[in-house]
């Protein structure tokens, strides 16, 4: 992937709607080579997907953050599976310390919230969980490239941490 995919990515983070022709004109190249890239980037799996978010207009999600304990840091990735397939799972990091895994979810409503908390809770590979409800956002920002704060926005970024010691 070369800067101006990562141009491509960073424009259609913040508008998945934009036209090709749009696009084009963002990251100075032609209408026909932008389809070229974003259908390779999709092939890729650098785009998985585009979302939509449902709700009333005026609607405001509600956001949680779930920290979970995992049994088995060695053998968890039946969890991480698990949470790559709940499509309100908008981040997912690897943890030192007490918890596993930090989650944050953004749902249409708190009875959905609670839908995916009896869901991960339920995994075989969870032991325990801690949620805290989000109640205002102060600051929400991406980062330089359009993805999240690390930058990284593969799915995959923390298959490597699996192999933390256990507790």
């Amino acid at each position: 992937m070369d800067h101006i995919d990562q141009k491509i990515l960073a424009e259609l983070t913040k508008n998945a709607r934009v036209s090709h022709a749009e696009l084009a004109s963002r990251v100075l190249l032609s209408r026909n080579a932008v389809r070229q890239r974003v259908d390779r980037l999709e092939r890729q799996g650098y785009i998985q997907g585009y979302t939509i978010v449902a709700g009333s207009v005026g609607q405001s999600m509600v956001s949680a953050f779930l920290m979970i304990y995992r049994k088995d840091r060695m053998r968890g990735a039946d969890v991480l599976a698990a949470l790559r397939t709940i499509p309100e799972v908008v981040l997912c990091d690897v943890l030192s310390g007490d918890f596993d895994l930090l989650v944050r979810l953004e749902a249409r409503s708190l009875d959905r919230v609670q839908e995916i908390w009896e869901q991960i809770a339920a995994l075989p590979g969870v032991g325990d969980t801690v949620t805290a409800l989000t109640l205002s956002n102060v600051i929400r920002r991406r980062g330089a490239d359009g993805n999240g704060a690390d930058g990284l926005d593969d799915g995959h970024a923390a298959d490597g941490l699996q192999g933390l010691p256990p507790r």
